[in-house]
Parts: C-alpha cells; structure tokens; sequence
C-alpha cells in the first residue's frame, strides 16, 4: 500500500528517533490514511484518503 493521500498528497516523511542518552537515529513517519470511497467531480473514486481530509471530503 503507497502510503499516500490522494487528496492531498501527504504521505511518509522523515525525522529522528531520540534516545535517553539523546543519540539520534533517523526514522520515518507515515501518514495515517485509509482506503475510502469519496465524490470528486460527480464521480465516486476509491484511494487512500489521509484523516485530516477525512473530515473535509464528502463520502459516498
């Protein structure tokens, strides 16, 4: 699964894991999206819809 909104377009970025002893080691951060079914332009779409716009998209 791409970890990719299809709405827009937020997916996986990147930062560091910070230790007790305050040593850093990169990791990644993904977005959370779920596979939805949504209305864009009269049509009803399936994709991977990030939860912030989850709120903002009209569902089908």
């Amino acid at each position: 699964m791409s970890r990719v909104c299809t709405v827009c377009g937020k997916g996986q970025t990147s930062g560091n894991n910070v230790s007790h002893s305050k040593r850093r080691t990169r990791r990644t951060f993904k977005a959370n999206v779920q596979k939805v079914s949504y209305v864009e332009g009269g049509k009803t779409v399936t994709g991977y819809v990030c939860a912030r716009c989850l709120k903002s998209v009209e569902r089908a």
